[in-house]
């Protein structure tokens, strides 16, 4: 167990953000899994700003890499185009 002051509170605030980091890259993954089973052109293309830019903080904040997420939002647009 850490004995500093200073690594006690390097812990905790770790957790923390490991715990939103978690939450964010969870609600992430279910909203571009709703964007791949969508049929209907319009909704997908009213959802997908919304998640290109949930990939996009996610990438600013290190959580996913920046080439994952240009990869993504790669694919989604041309699933978009597809239907």
């Amino acid at each position: 167990m850490a004995n500093h002051k200073s690594a006690l509170k390097r812990i905790r605030s770790n957790d923390a953000k490991r715990l939103r980091n978690r939450y964010q890259h969870r609600t992430t993954r279910n909203a571009i899994k709703k964007l791949r089973e969508t049929t209907d052109k319009k909704d997908a293309e009213a959802l997908f700003p919304a998640v290109a830019s949930m990939i996009d903080k996610l990438a600013k904040r290190n959580v996913i890499h920046n080439n994952k997420a240009a990869n993504l939002k790669s694919k989604l647009a041309k699933h978009i185009a597809a239907l």
